[in-house]
């Protein structure tokens, strides 16, 4: 047989007591290039694993020490990247497909041919190999897209990230402006990170967090006996953050009081503790944010004309997600690899799911992103996220004529058509995506269609819907099908 060379080498390590099969496996993966090491028990593979850290691994599932399913967590408890290929015996199929729930990539039946053999391991180091190849593109996006935990390569985000490069580069006083959600602690970090003081504290206080009555004493501190309760000095945020950088977070809910004495410490570089008489000196440099209009806030009589220039040297503004919808897609790939621990594999996003999130507004920003995809990751698991694992407000999103509107009294067959028809009139007759909206396999959508629409329906629905319905046609169902569940495979999920 002439070897394969159309991928790499790779290490298998071959886990069963039949000498004449681990015979069989050996020479033809020896023939294709790959190194093969059997061994008879699941306590032999686990050691094996350990020291050689094998690429593949093909399992039997009956194993003279060691139930083989027990064996196969184990495997990949000690390595959740690794592929592992079942091998079982002819009418034990139900026993393959729940190893492939527990984390099996695939399995052989015995007996197996040659050519099985090597189709699947070739299957399977295909799969592995893509995966790091993603894994590893994902990385080069990050490092080109990124800055910390800010991502984004949208025009806005990258004049963001030279603006903070440039702000880094200095010792002026910065002032983040920006919705709520929008990171705005994020860039005063990356600012002090990227910065001559990255060695140095990074102290942050809100200003909207601590009622009016304690923020002087956070600020600056206080002496013992100043006040009930003050039963030992503490030093204020200043103090910490000698040497470093001070980040105040909503400094436009600062009463009128406590910005004069803000002011006085930008001015004159000193302060003192409440309750103290000593004058205290401190390296500090001030970073804040607010998602307030200051400009409104001052003409208001709310903010200090004085405070606000001394705080404005470098203006930084942060822009709103619903500004830089082409960074969606690379943040919810930031926020699923941040999301999948323990090396778990990140779940797919479906075509329908990409759509709403690009389709919604996001009041709340990258927060409100960030936990749709922490939710999505809780109710969809490893697999692929779809639109009805996202929350109700962004299924519910959209005007009035995305609404399902029924009549009292409509009959079930009626409701199912409205439902498929709106949900198609909304996809443009995409009906692998209006299958996600739906919850539904493409295939049951089309089973649908063809137990829904008649001839008489077609025409009716062709009065009503902007698209072709001709499309949905009973007749025409089990044509089309195949031709597009193809194209579905890959057009309607994305890495």
């Amino acid at each position: 047989m002439e070897q394969n060379t159309s991928q790499r080498p790779a290490t298998v390590l071959f886990v069963d007591d039949e000498d004449a099969l681990a015979g069989l496996v050996l020479r033809v993966l020896n023939a294709d290039g790959h190194e093969v090491i059997p061994v008879a028990t699941c306590g032999q593979a686990l050691q094996k694993l350990a020291e050689n850290q094998p690429e593949v691994v093909l399992l039997d599932l009956r194993m003279p020490d060691l139930d083989g399913m027990s064996c196969l967590e184990m495997i990949k408890a000690q390595n959740s990247g690794i592929a592992v290929i079942i091998i079982t015996a002819y009418g034990s199929i139900e026993k393959a497909v729940e190893a492939m729930k527990k984390g099996a990539d695939d399995f052989l039946t015995k007996p197996f041919t040659t050519e099985q053999l090597r189709m699947v391991v070739r299957k399977v180091l295909a799969k592995q190999r893509l995966a790091e190849e993603n894994q590893y593109l994902r990385a080069e996006l990050r490092s080109r897209y990124s800055m910390g935990s800010l991502v984004g390569k949208s025009k806005k985000m990258q004049e963001l990230f030279s603006l903070i490069h440039r702000a880094a580069g200095s010792n002026a006083r910065v002032l983040i402006l920006g919705e709520s959600g929008t990171g705005k602690e994020l860039v005063a970090r990356a600012i002090h990170h990227h910065g001559d003081r990255q060695n140095n504290a990074f102290i942050q206080l809100s200003c909207a967090a601590i009622p009016e009555t304690l923020l002087e004493s956070e600020l600056f501190g206080y002496e013992k006996g100043a006040f009930t309760g003050a039963t030992s000095r503490k030093q204020g945020r200043f103090e910490l953050a000698d040497g470093g950088t001070l980040f105040l977070d909503e400094v436009g809910e600062m009463s009128l009081a406590t910005q004069v004495k803000l002011l006085r410490v930008l001015q004159e570089g000193d302060f003192q503790r409440l309750g103290g008489n000593k004058t205290i000196r401190a390296d500090v440099r001030v970073i804040a944010a607010t998602n307030r209009d200051l400009q409104k806030a001052m003409s208001e009589g709310a903010f200090r004309e004085d405070l606000f220039y001394r705080l404005n040297v470098l203006p930084v503004y942060v822009p709103p997600l619903r500004e830089r919808k082409e960074d969606i897609p690379l943040l919810v790939g930031h926020f699923l690899d941040n999301g999948c621990k323990n090396g778990a594999p990140r779940p797919q996003v479906s075509q329908a799911a990409i759509s709403m999130l690009m389709d919604y507004h996001w009041p709340g920003n990258v927060r409100e992103l960030e936990n749709a995809i922490e939710r999505a990751l809780v109710l969809g698991g490893d697999r692929v996220i779809e639109p009805r694992h996202l929350p109700p407000e962004l299924l519910n999103h959209g005007e009035e004529g995305k609404r399902i509107v029924l009549p009292v009294g409509s009959s079930l067959r009626e409701a199912e058509q409205e439902m498929i028809r709106k949900t198609l009139d909304f996809t443009g007759g995409n009906r692998a995506r209006a299958a996600g909206i739906l919850g539904i396999s493409l295939r049951a959508l089309h089973y649908k269609l063809k137990e829904l629409v008649s001839k008489q329906d077609v025409q009716n629905l062709q009065q009503k819907s902007g698209f072709v319905v001709q499309k949905l046609h009973y007749e025409d169902v089990g044509k089309d099908h195949k031709k597009e569940e193809n194209a579905a495979k890959t057009e309607d999920k994305i890495k």
